[in-house]
């Protein structure tokens, strides 16, 4: 580590992971499932775990403490159990993990469960289900989520799926069971069974049925409340902030996700708050709550605590905070390679400040990488729409996600005590390097240089084309000359005596630069940001381009006479995969509610999706080998005309939106502290 700057020093002095450690097995105190745990929106252990957190923030010293409220759909998972005759260890005792639905058995009852394999609408059909407990296999990270055959057998008249993961997730053990975001009505219930469980109870099976006694409490609520749990440490300008985050709500005992990252966001601020440092900026840490589940059957059912601190308790926070800094699993090494996850506009940044952490030696042998854009996994996203330019320490590339994440495997058996108090140096340090700012180092290059990569000209008009290219580039002359002036600002500013008068002169000078750069971050996330049907970020143009380059290989395939090829091309669009293997009213329930719901209900979702390219017909009659290919040549036919007019669409927007971003950019410009 390079070194520090005095208040990096006299915060590294007190940094206390192990007390951070101690906190984080405090909230697996709080349990709605007394074997298992579960935190979950609206549940009486959430509640009590907020409650907790707000004294922790109070004994730490924070000011202005309060409780946010929210509105969510509320979830309590009190028990799943199953027995059922081994013929090998006679009673054999099954404990489940619950998704968010409704199903209640009063006590023991008799259940009959049938094997339905995947659980599609063919296996379905061939069954009798009705009233009876489906046992399916499910890969939710490569096939489809579990609301896909959830809702399936409820159409079919399954009293409740038990799912099974067969990997993609849970992958540590044959015992581990799995929780995720349901995405569907609460009223097609659903379970989590082990797959070591699961081979007893087919072992036992007699024509593929068994007869077992199944005892579960889960509710689904509406209309209750979450609470958002919020500290601050005040700053000279109360109007500037920087945020720290990280959410308390979990499936299981949730030690890495995300008990430890709300222990290391309030170990940054007992630090912080013991050393005495007086920020510039004031600092809000904020505990979300209901990060994994929050609406029922939406689409985007997850980080509703931190859309509604942003978009509905506290909108005038955008526009004030510089910076999110938000936590997920922090105390794991999930690769060789530490990765910091940010918008866009401080990858620069991060990359500068990130060089003093290179040294790292066995904790992080190849280092500190920066990425971009953030995703929608964690409550960053929902911020960053929001126009508060937001930064996640990334989990996503090691191979926890498929072990251990969201199973009762997620303990601290994985805790990395290394990994741990290099997190809590790196983002106090990081946080103080921010408060040093004068202005948000916002560097809006990146996101203009990765959308004009992002073109393929082979399917756009080559006019066009070259206009955005003209209007990207104009942008970026602007981008560049805002960002060398903001750096040399910034550091002008961090060389200068805290109250120097120098320095509050330039403070107040800028507050209005301030407010401009954050709003043309703001119009950059409406403008620039969309979403694919697997909620994976995206530019507009992306969408029709993407859609074009598979439907061009299915008509290529068909002309060949590979329909295997073309329907394997035709299912990767948009929502088109599930066509294969549920029925229209299935699909059409998943498709409808993602694009016609209203925004309060979709979200962070809301307005991303630029649409939906269905080709039920084409796809099903492919599986079924049925039509002939002229057929669904013509239908391939119409989607490309419709996907050339909206691709055109898409990309007279973005040039008309770089030139207004150039326009923002250049009326910052004039401000009179560039003078």
């Amino acid at each position: 580590m390079t070194r520090p700057t005095s208040d990096q020093s006299a915060y590294l002095a007190l940094v206390d992971p192990d007390a951070s450690y101690r906190l984080a097995k405090r909230m697996e105190r709080f349990k709605s499932n007394s074997v298992l745990g579960y935190r979950t929106a609206g549940s009486r252990a959430e509640f009590e775990t907020g409650e907790m957190l707000l004294e922790e923030m109070r004994a730490i010293g924070l000011s202005d403490l309060r409780k946010d409220p929210f509105p969510v759909d509320g979830w309590e998972f009190r028990k799943a159990r199953m027995q059922f005759t081994d013929d090998e260890d006679g009673e054999h005792y099954c404990e489940l993990g619950g998704y968010q639905t409704n199903f209640h058995t009063n006590g023991w009852k008799r259940f009959a469960v049938v094997d339905a394999g995947r659980c599609t609408e063919a296996e379905l059909s061939r069954l009798d289900v009705r009233g009876k407990l489906v046992l399916a296999d499910i890969n939710q990270r490569d096939d489809w989520w579990i609301s896909y055959p959830g809702y399936q057998a409820y159409l079919h008249g399954a009293a409740a799926v038990i799912a099974v993961q067969q990997n993609g997730y849970g992958e540590v053990d044959s015992a581990a069971l799995n929780a995720q975001n349901i995405c569907g009505p609460a009223d097609a219930p659903a379970f989590s069974l082990s797959r070591r469980d699961a081979r007893a109870l087919r072992a036992q099976m007699e024509d593929g049925e068994i007869s077992v006694l199944f005892d579960a409490h889960s509710t689904v609520t509406p209309g209750q409340t979450s609470y958002n749990i919020v500290g601050s440490i005040p700053g000279a300008d109360p109007d500037s902030m920087i945020l720290v985050s990280a959410h308390y709500d979990s499936y299981f005992s949730g030690f890495q996700d995300d008990n430890a990252a709300v222990a290391l966001m309030l170990g940054i601020a007992r630090a912080l708050a013991a050393s005495g440092i007086k920020p510039r900026h004031t600092v809000v840490f904020c505990a979300m709550a209901a990060e994994e589940w929050g609406v029922s059957d939406t689409k985007y059912d997850w980080s509703t605590g931190a859309y509604s601190q942003i978009f509905r308790v506290h909108p005038e926070w955008a526009g004030k905070i510089i910076a999110d800094l938000n936590f997920e699993l922090p105390a794991y090494a999930h690769d060789t390679q530490d990765v910091i996850r940010c918008v866009y506009e401080y990858a620069g940044f991060l990359r500068e400040f990130s060089q003093g952490f290179r040294d790292v030696g066995h904790i992080y042998p190849d280092g500190v990488s920066v990425v971009s854009p953030v995703l929608t996994w964690s409550d960053d996203f929902s911020l960053s729409i929001a126009g508060v330019p937001s930064l996640v320490n990334d989990f996503a590339g090691g191979s926890f996600m498929e072990t251990h994440y969201h199973s009762q495997f997620d303990n601290d058996d994985a805790y990395d005590p290394d990994i741990y108090r290099f997190h809590h140096e790196l983002y106090g340090c990081l946080l103080l390097a921010f408060d040093r700012c004068l202005l948000p180092p916002l560097d809006f290059s990146p996101r203009l240089e990765a959308l004009c990569n992002s073109l393929d000209r082979e399917w756009s008009d080559s006019q066009q084309a070259d206009e955005l290219t003209e209007a990207v580039g104009q942008a970026l002359r602007v981008a560049g000359r805002c960002r060398d002036r903001v750096g040399a600002l910034n550091r002008r500013f961090a060389s200068l005596a805290h109250r120097d008068a120098e320095a509050v002169r330039l403070w107040e000078d800028s507050r209005p630069l301030e407010r401009e750069l954050l709003a043309a971050f703001r119009f950059c996330e409406d403008a620039f940001v969309r979403l694919t049907w697997h909620d994976e970020v995206i530019f507009p143009h992306q969408y029709a381009q993407r859609n074009l380059t598979l439907l061009a290989r299915a008509a290529e395939a068909l002309t060949l006479g590979d329909r295997r090829g073309a329907l394997e091309a035709l299912a990767g669009i948009d929502a088109n995969h599930y066509a294969r293997f549920f029925s229209r009213e299935v699909c059409r329930h998943f498709t409808d509610y993602a694009l016609h719901q209203p925004a309060e209900r979709l979200m962070w979702g809301a307005g991303r999706l630029p649409g939906h390219c269905e080709l039920f017909e084409a796809v099903r009659a492919l599986e079924e080998n049925r039509a002939d290919s002229s057929q669904i040549l013509r239908e391939i036919g119409q989607a490309q005309d419709a996907q050339r007019c909206l691709l055109a669409q898409s990309i007279r927007q973005e040039t008309e939106d770089c030139r207004t971003l150039a326009s923002l950019l250049e009326r910052a410009e004039e401000s009179r502290v560039f003078q």
